[in-house]
């Protein structure tokens, strides 16, 4: 059974048909019981997508319209900011098993990037920003699938899409530039594409950023960020654009001497450019290099650059085990490149929303319903053990992954005090 496919749901709670048999965003729902960061134990209560009310378990009495909404006992769960995925390649996941050239066809395109969105919101993504290409072979026809899987995923998850043109400059690029506007008027809402391997690397980025400015559109780049001065004049360029740029990468910043990548971290800041680092390792959209490198991120974050963490590859011939799991990323973060978990966990949640554009989500009332439940007491345990996850989009669960650990020897684990996350026993 492909991963994405809904699962049978064992548990003896009858809150998970209540709360996904499609019921709009305005019906009520109620969280109960669930731990959040700061130790409290809480009822919250959902309504017309956003948080109406937080309080101490058991206190959020449930009216005869609110059950209608159904409630969750997430007892035993924590409760966190939904994370958001801002940097995916929805063209090219789940083809590393392919043989030979990657199919253009559109409707493989659009069956993996449905099924890998899907993957990402089993998760805890509910929004995700997917790079595709266009021109060259698949033309606008990728980018097309992608929007269809886009329309199909609407109510589960959002799907921004980034048009990523190869060549911009010299003769080749007025075709290119043409392509980029044409992507832009289907419905592409990001402007992307890699400077780097461009002749003219500079003109690229001069290219997308007045594209972008004509459109109003943010931009988000891919760059290996190994040449300072190049980086040193994008930030110059992009300092006065509106909504926003984005960097990703940006692995070679780590390979550079220290002073330099610190110049270049305050310029970032100044400019209000944010980064994007995937430290679950490759990426389609760049030369695959040195995969163990990562952007320094305490670096760029002590600078005051906002930084955010994406998965990269979700299984493609740039990282054919990519996973897609945001918490992962984290988990790498802190574990590898001593980041606090509530740090590590930012970078996937709060960092990477507003990278997206996204409103700012909190457990507290008036803030967007947009929130993961994970099986722990901590965020630490969360980010080591979060196999049991709940995942709630405008306010209504759409993905459950419920995780069971059982022991043959039950005197051994009860002796052990060993943790259980369901019922039964191994026979």
């Amino acid at each position: 059974m492909p991963d994405s496919q809904p699962q049978p749901h064992h548990s003896s709670s009858s809150s998970w048909g209540a709360s996904s048999s499609g019921r709009s965003e305005g019906a009520g729902l109620l969280l109960c019981g669930a731990r959040l960061t700061d130790g409290r134990t809480v009822d919250v209560r959902l309504g017309g997508g956003r948080i109406e009310a937080v309080g101490t378990a058991g206190s959020l009495a449930v009216d005869g319209t609110r059950a209608r909404g159904g409630r969750v006992d997430l007892s035993g769960y924590l409760l966190l900011p939904a994370p958001a995925e801002p940097h995916a390649h929805a063209d090219t996941a789940l083809s590393a098993d392919a043989e030979g050239p990657l199919c253009p066809d559109p409707h493989d395109i659009r069956r993996r990037a449905t099924e890998a969105a899907l993957l990402q919101l089993g998760h805890g993504a509910t929004a995700l920003r997917a790079h595709v290409r266009v021109g060259d072979v698949q033309g606008l026809g990728a980018l097309a699938a992608v929007l269809q899987a886009r329309r199909s995923l609407h109510g589960l998850t959002e799907l921004t899409a980034v048009a990523m043109p190869r060549v911009l400059t010299g003769v080749a690029g007025a075709e290119g530039l043409a392509m980029l506007r044409d992507a832009l008027k289907m419905g592409a809402s990001v402007v992307g594409g890699c400077p780097d391997l461009d002749p003219d690397p500079t003109g690229y980025a001069e290219a997308v950023l007045e594209v972008a400015s004509e459109h109003g559109c943010p931009v988000d780049l891919h760059t290996d960020a190994a040449d300072p001065a190049r980086l040193a004049r994008l930030a110059a360029m992009a300092g006065g654009l509106r909504p926003g740029v984005t960097l990703g990468p940006c692995a070679g910043l780590d390979r550079l001497p220290a002073e330099a990548v610190s110049r270049t971290a305050d310029q970032l800041a100044a400019a209000g450019v944010a980064v994007v680092c995937l430290p679950q390792g490759g990426c389609a959209g760049v030369d695959r290099g040195d995969t163990a490198d990562t952007a320094p991120v305490r670096l760029l974050r002590a600078a005051g650059v906002r930084v955010a963490a994406g998965s990269g590859a979700l299984r493609d011939v740039s990282n054919p085990v990519g996973r897609g799991d945001p918490l992962e990323a984290a988990y790498l973060l802190a574990s590898r490149y001593g980041l606090r978990p509530e740090d590590a966990y930012d970078t996937v949640s709060g960092s990477a929303r507003a990278v997206l554009g996204l409103p700012e989500v909190r457990v507290e009332a008036g803030f967007p319903a947009e929130l993961l439940a994970v099986r722990g007491d901590r965020l630490a345990s969360a980010l080591s053990l979060a196999y049991s996850r709940i995942v709630v989009h405008r306010g209504r669960v759409v993905a459950r992954t419920s995780a069971v650990r059982e022991y043959c020897n039950s005197a051994a684990a009860a002796e052990s005090g060993l943790p259980r996350q369901g019922r039964g026993e191994v026979s």
